[in-house]
């Protein structure tokens, strides 16, 4: 059974101002850097055999850390991008939340619901990960794997690997520089 360690990477300046990040390359901030130096000791005595991540700036910067920590390469899965906001990237959420009432309000309740101008839907998103996840199970069929994942592609994640609802996608979070060990069911590796 493959065993995957799903983690959140470091904070970034956007994280503590609440802007949306989406998959913006922002990087790592002091804050961040502490929680990626906390995450190698958490992590270190676990039998990772491989570390993930996508392309962008702080899901990267943390994978590549804690990848050479571990003493392996830090790979790219770039179908695991963070959710594409579009021109709401860069924005303050409560500017959002100011600018567009209605359709906030429908994006924290529903977020498959709504497509931010220029971006990508939850559903969209859902599609990508449930490709790569597939294409990633059929290479690691056993042990333990890593995969550095930004919010809430980490939470959705979750939610194919427990077969569980979308649910409140917002407030599904560990937060930034944490962790948790997934097992992965025998029918997602089917």
């Amino acid at each position: 059974m493959t065993k995957i360690v799903l983690v959140r990477p470091g904070s970034t300046d956007y994280d503590h101002q609440q802007r949306i990040q989406g998959n913006l390359d922002v990087p790592l901030n002091r804050q961040g850097s502490v929680e990626v130096a906390k995450l190698i000791e958490e992590l270190g005595g676990l039998p990772i055999e491989a570390v993930y991540s996508p392309s962008c700036e702080p899901a990267h910067q943390t994978a590549k850390t804690l990848a050479a920590a571990l003493h392996l390469k830090c790979r790219k899965l770039d179908q695991m991008k963070n959710l594409n906001h579009g021109l709401w990237q860069g924005m303050r959420i409560d500017e959002v939340r100011r600018k567009y009432p209605r359709v906030y309000r429908q994006w924290q309740e529903q977020p498959q619901s709504v497509q931010p101008p220029e971006g990508e839907t939850v559903d969209q998103a859902i599609h990508r990960i449930q490709t790569a996840m597939a294409k990633l199970l059929k290479k690691h069929k056993e042990g333990m794997i890593a995969l550095v994942l930004p919010e809430p592609i980490a939470s959705l994640v979750r939610q194919h690997l427990d077969h569980g609802e979308l649910g409140d996608l917002w407030k599904a979070s560990l937060g930034h520089g944490r962790w948790e060990l997934c097992d992965v069911p025998s029918s997602v590796t089917a």
